[in-house]
């Protein structure tokens, strides 16, 4: 009877290929371009680790400075809801926001870990007739939606590939002889695709509507 329930037990035993024994963690990535280190230590990483300190169950708060980014690693005991320590540490960052400098931008880091990364793949056209922006495209507008719809995938993180993207070089000579700054050419790239709302046009007791409209 011993034998038949061990064996019972061990066809019925959750096995994970490699089980995640890191702590229960909450990471606040901030972004603050074109800062340096100390600057970002000073207005970014320090205020964020001396409020999370206090956040309930928290047992070790640390945090790391880089040029333009901030990381502030969450600690809690074992055996805290990962999503009740996100929802703790994400109440405490909005009584923080008000003190970080306008340019900054903090956003909690996925609900996963290192150790659960647990699938890779790779895009490869054999055929030739697709170049590594056209596979990065495929993989970050249509695979990567398909893959988070899986059950318990928290993130599908892409490596590689030409991401798409839309320059523009300005030419030192043209904007001399039009007499125009730099900051002309930002505002009206800015305003160059922007969407107004619909309203209401009231003619002869009759009410029109307006769609938006793009400019």
């Amino acid at each position: 009877m011993v034998a038949a329930w061990g064996v019972w037990s061990l066809s019925r035993t959750p096995v994970d290929a490699l089980p995640d024994l890191s702590d229960v963690q909450v990471i606040i990535r901030t972004t603050y371009p074109g800062q340096a280190p100390q600057i970002v230590e000073n207005q970014i990483t320090y205020p964020l680790t001396t409020t999370m300190l206090s956040v309930p169950g928290a047992k070790t708060v640390r945090g790391f400075s880089f040029f333009g980014d901030s990381f502030v690693y969450v600690l809690f005991d074992d055996g805290t809801d990962l999503y009740w320590a996100r929802s703790r540490v994400l109440e405490y960052l909005n009584q923080v926001q008000s003190r970080l400098p306008a340019g900054a931008k903090a956003s909690l880091g996925p609900d996963a870990t290192g150790v659960g990364w647990i699938y890779e793949y790779t895009l490869i056209d054999r055929s030739g007739q697709h170049d590594l922006g056209e596979l990065r495209a495929l993989q970050d507008w249509f695979l990567k939606y398909e893959l988070k719809t899986v059950p318990n995938v928290a993130e599908v993180a892409s490596l590689g590939g030409m991401v798409k993207q839309y320059q523009v070089v300005l030419d030192p000579d043209l904007l001399r002889a039009y007499n125009l700054p730099h900051t002309k050419v930002v505002e009206a790239i800015q305003k160059a695709n922007q969407e107004n709302g619909g309203s209401v046009l009231e003619l002869g007791e009759a009410e029109y509507m307006d769609g938006p409209r793009a400019t």
